[in-house]
C-alpha cells in the first residue's frame, strides 16, 4: 500500500460519492489452500533469522523477554474492552506518515494505538534524508513488552526493513495471536529510497502475507510483491489482486491512486471469492504523504471495532477521501507532497481568529441572544443582528435560532463568527451540537431538557464554552459537577421567548448565584426597565445579564445595545 514512506500513493482521491461495484467473474474459481496458507501460522524458522549488523545505535539495556513484570491484575471483561490496533512500522519524523500517521489515524476513530518502531527516518515533505534501522532483538523486546501486557485486537504493519525483523514479528504473532493482521507492504519511498530490499520481499511472500487477513499495496507494491508484473489497467489490478491472494492472505486490497491515465481513483478489493470496485474522483492535492499508512491503519481500527472486512475497508476510503478533501489547501513544509490533516482541525488554527482566552466570566456582562422571528419581523439578516449587536457592546453573543434550516444556520453561524471574532467576542450556539462543530463556533449553551453538558464537553473537546441554564441550586451544583463554564439562571421575569417558563424572580436567582460555584448570568424578561435592578443584586458570581427580545425586538439594535450597555455599566460600579 502506500506507505509509511510512498507518498504517491493515492496522489489524489475521493469524493462523498463513493461507489461500490461487485464484479461476479464466474471463471475464477476459488483458489486451493495452498501449502504456505495452510501453514500460515506455522512458517516462521528461529534458526533462519539473518543476524546483520543494524545500523542502529544500540542502547543498553538489561531488558530480557522474562524481565517483564507480572501482572498484579487482571481484567478481561469484554464490556470494558478498548479496541486496540497495534502498529509495527517506521517513525517519520516529518510525521506525515509511519508511525505518526498511524497514531492520528486511531486517535481519530477512537482506537487505543500501541506501537513497535522498526526504524527511525529522517525525513520531510521533500524526500527520505536517512534511515536507522532498530535492532531485530529490541523489535522483539517492544513487540514482548506490548503483547504479553495489553490485549491487542490487530497488528498493523508498515515498514519492515530487515528480514530479521520480520521474522520476529512472525513468531511473535504465533506466541500472541491476534483477531487480525493488516498488511501494508511498505517498499519504496515516494523520493525513490529503497525501504526493503529483496531478502524482505521473499519473506513478504513466504512468512508474512499466508498470515494476513489483508494485505493492502498500491499498485507498484503489488507489482514489487509479483515479480514486477506490470498494472496498467483496472484488470491488471483484478489480476494482480488475485494472484496475490494465492500467496496466501485471505483478502486483498490494491490500491490505484498510482494507476496511470485515470480520471478516478480505483480500488480492487478481492476476498477469495468476489471482487468489489471501489471507486470516487480524485482529489486534486500535493498533501498526500501518509495515505497508504493511514489507510491501513483506518482498516486495522474498524476491525479492532468488529466491522467486517468489506465495511472496514470502505469506512477507511471515505476517511481518507474525507481527510484529504479536508485538507486540499493545506501548506505544510515545501515539497512537493505534503502531509494531510487527519483529525480534520488544522485549518480553523490561525492567528487571525484563534481566542487566546478560552474563557473570561467578564464576557457574560452583556450576553446578546438572537431570535429568528425577531430577525424576520425587522427584516434582518441574522448576521446584520449579530453585527449591531456588537458593534454596539454586546460582549458574548448566542445565536439560537430555531427555525432555520441546518445549512441556513451553519452558512449565517459562520459569517457571525468571523464577525464575533474580529471584536474579541466569543459565539456560542444555542443548543446544537453540531452547528457549533461545522462552524467551529466558540462554544455552545445548553437547557436541561438538551444535550447533558458532560457529554457537550466529551464532543467538543476541553477548550470550548459551556453553558448551562439553571433554575435551582441542584441544577447548578451538576452543572458544576459536568464541567460547564458557566449557568445561565432564570427566567428571571416573564419573557415571550420561551412558552411555559417558569420564573424564578429576584429571590430565586440570588440563590442560585449564591450556591454556584460557576459564574451565572440572568435571563429571562430583562430589558431597560429592570436590568438596573438584578445588576444591584451584589452577588459576586452574577457577572452579567443575558438579552433578547430588549436587543432584537427593536428597530435599531446598535442604539438599544449602547443604553442598554451604559444601564449595566453603572449599576455593576454602583455595586463594586
Amino acid at each position: 500500500m502506500s506507505c509509511v514512506f510512498n507518498v504517491v500513493d493515492f496522489s489524489s482521491h475521493y469524493s462523498p460519492h463513493l461507489h461500490l461495484h461487485l464484479h461476479a467473474h464466474s471463471q475464477i474459481t476459488p483458489p486451493l489452500l495452498s501449502k504456505r496458507a495452510i501453514n500460515r501460522f506455522w512458517n516462521c524458522n528461529s534458526d533462519s533469522i539473518n543476524h546483520q549488523t543494524p545500523r542502529f545505535v544500540k542502547m543498553q539495556s538489561n531488558i530480557t523477554s522474562n524481565s517483564i513484570p507480572t501482572p498484579i491484575h487482571t481484567f478481561d471483561s469484554e464490556l470494558n474492552k478498548i479496541p486496540h490496533v497495534l502498529t509495527v512500522a517506521g517513525s517519520d519524523s516529518g510525521a506525515g506518515a509511519g508511525i505518526q500517521a498511524d497514531l492520528k489515524t486511531c486517535s481519530a476513530r477512537r482506537v487505543y494505538c500501541s506501537t513497535v518502531i522498526t526504524a527511525v527516518t529522517a525525513q520531510n515533505t521533500l524526500g527520505v534524508q536517512g534511515v536507522n534501522i532498530v535492532p531485530h532483538d529490541f523489535v522483539q523486546h517492544q513487540l514482548n513488552s506490548v503483547l504479553s501486557d495489553i490485549n491487542v485486537d490487530v497488528v498493523k504493519t508498515g515498514m519492515l526493513p530487515s528480514l530479521s525483523v520480520l521474522k520476529v514479528l512472525c513468531q511473535s504473532l504465533r506466541k500472541f495471536p491476534v483477531k487480525a493482521l493488516v498488511v501494508d507492504p511498505v517498499m519504496i519511498s515516494t523520493s525513490g529510497d529503497i525501504l526493503a530490499g529483496p531478502s524482505v520481499l521473499d519473506g513478504f511472500r513466504e512468512e508474512l502475507l499466508p498470515m494476513a487477513d489483508i494485505v493492502t499495496p498500491n499498485v507498484k507494491e503489488a507489482s514489487a510483491l509479483l515479480g514486477d508484473l506490470p498494472i496498467k489497467t483496472v484488470s491488471d489490478m483484478r489480476t494482480a489482486a488475485k494472484l496475490i491472494h494465492d500467496l496466501g492472505p485471505r483478502s486483498v486490497l490494491v490500491k490505484g491512486g498510482d494507476l496511470p491515465n485515470s480520471s478516478e481513483a480505483i480500488d480492487i478489493f478481492y476476498d477469495g471469492q468476489e471482487f468489489y470496485e471501489l471507486s470516487s474522483p480524485r482529489v486534486n492535492t500535493r498533501n498526500t504523504h501518509g495515505t497508504g499508512c493511514t489507510m491501513a491503519s483506518c482498516i486495522a481500527a474498524e476491525l479492532a471495532k468488529g466491522s467486517s472486512m468489506l465495511s472496514a475497508v470502505k469506512i477507511a476510503k471515505r476517511f481518507v477521501e474525507a481527510a484529504l478533501e479536508y485538507s486540499r489547501d493545506l501548506l505544510i513544509g515545501n515539497g512537493v507532497q505534503g502531509p494531510f490533516d487527519h483529525l480534520l482541525a488544522l485549518k480553523n488554527i490561525n492567528q487571525s481568529s484563534y481566542r487566546q482566552d478560552r474563557f473570561n466570566p467578564n464576557d457574560l456582562f452583556l450576553y446578546a441572544v438572537t431570535d429568528s422571528g425577531m430577525n424576520r419581523k425587522w427584516g434582518r439578516s441574522i448576521a446584520e443582528a449579530v453585527k449591531a449587536a456588537v458593534e454596539g457592546g454586546a460582549t458574548i453573543v448566542q445565536l439560537r435560532e430555531k427555525d432555520a434550516e441546518t445549512k441556513d444556520f451553519v452558512d449565517a453561524a459562520k459569517v457571525c463568527l468571523k464577525i464575533c471574532r474580529s471584536y474579541g467576542v466569543p459565539l456560542l450556539i444555542n443548543d446544537r451540537i453540531d452547528v457549533a462543530l461545522a462552524c467551529d463556533a466558540d462554544g455552545v449553551h445548553v437547557g436541561q431538557s438538551d444535550m447533558p453538558a458532560r457529554l457537550a464537553r466529551t464532543i467538543l473537546g476541553p477548550e470550548k464554552i459551556i453553558g448551562v441554564s439553571c433554575k435551582t441550586p441542584e441544577h447548578a451544583h451538576q452543572a458544576w459537577l459536568d464541567g460547564a463554564d458557566y449557568i445561565g439562571s432564570g427566567g428571571v421575569y416573564p419573557t415571550n421567548t420561551k412558552e411555559n417558563n417558569r420564573t424564578i424572580g429576584l429571590d430565586g436567582l440570588k440563590e442560585v448565584c449564591k450556591a454556584s460555584k460557576l459564574p451565572v448570568v440572568a435571563i429571562g424578561g430583562i430589558g431597560m426597565s429592570n436590568a438596573r435592578a438584578v445588576m444591584e443584586l451584589g452577588v459576586p458570581s452574577l457577572k452579567g445579564v443575558a438579552v433578547v427580545s430588549a436587543l432584537f425586538d427593536r428597530e435599531c439594535i446598535l442604539t438599544e445595545t449602547r443604553n442598554l450597555q451604559a444601564v449595566i455599566s453603572e449599576a455593576a460600579l454602583l455595586t463594586q
